[in-house]
């Protein structure tokens, strides 16, 4: 069953028989007609959630509205047999979008051919100061792990940190931790602490397996914090990593060392 019929066979668990048979009518268009019905859906199409927790391409689709999955699979059913006439067509619907149309779009990038053509398109999307907008990119969409250059990946996840967004809903998150993102992150949390403020603690999930003197600092002012989310968090890395040094610091914290914590326990 390919994609696209997967999110058929969703909607059909969630939509009218009214609903269906526009669907169906509207979905063999031909690209002009499916931008058209892809703006008109919120007339004919609802907004009952879906509560599913299967993944279509890897896409979580949980607490979606039904309208945004069906103008997602509208936009899977586009021709793209033509490059330039497809990209065209799309390129109007993203120039045009208001923020609904806009976060279907996004969420749609999983389902597009010629991923590299929308690249621009979805750092974009990092960049954008409408929350929507960015959380289509940056929650449970598979596109900024698969696509995104190491540059553009830490871009996003440090938007996420320093907005106090919740990181672990990020696809790959773990798989693309890297040196460079590591150091930002120790980076922020000086300028934070240095303004009197704090960072998500579970940030530091993405710092264990790039310790270094710096960083290894930074857990040891963790260690001394009073907030016990960045205690844990201390425990965490120093459990994880091979660093020697930080496997010295957390014999000193028997307390928090004979404890059994998880970083989930900080998912907020």
């Amino acid at each position: 069953m390919s994609f696209s019929e997967q999110l058929f066979e969703k909607i059909k668990e969630y939509a009218t028989s009214k609903e269906i048979t526009w669907i169906e009518s509207k979905a063999s268009g031909s690209l002009q007609s499916l931008q058209t019905a892809f703006v008109a859906t919120p007339r004919f199409i609802s907004k009952t959630l879906i509560q599913s927790t299967e993944t279509i391409n890897d896409l979580s689709i949980k607490d979606w509205s039904l309208d945004r999955l069906v103008r997602v699979y509208l936009l899977s059913q586009m021709d793209s047999s033509d490059k330039d006439s497809y990209t065209k067509a799309l390129d109007t619907l993203f120039e045009t979008a208001e923020n609904n149309e806009a976060v279907a779009l996004i969420s749609a990038l999983p389902f597009l051919a010629f991923p590299d053509y929308w690249m621009l398109r979805a750092t974009d999307a990092v960049r954008s100061n409408i929350g929507l907008v960015f959380d289509a990119i940056a929650f449970q969409n598979p596109f900024p792990m698969q696509y995104f250059s190491e540059l553009a990946w830490n871009q996003l996840v440090l938007k996420c940190i320093f907005n106090d967004k919740p990181i672990h809903r990020i696809q790959g998150l773990n798989e693309r931790a890297n040196q460079e993102l590591a150091i930002s992150i120790s980076n922020l949390a000086h300028e934070r602490w240095a303004a009197g403020r704090t960072i998500p603690a579970q940030a530091w999930r993405l710092v264990s397996k790039f310790m270094n003197e710096a960083i290894f600092k930074d857990i040891c002012t963790l260690f001394v914090s009073q907030n016990q989310n960045d205690q844990i968090a201390a425990t965490l890395v120093c459990n994880e990593t091979d660093f020697s040094a930080a496997k010295e610091e957390l014999e000193k914290h028997q307390e928090l060392q004979n404890k059994t914590f998880s970083w989930s326990m900080l998912e907020v």
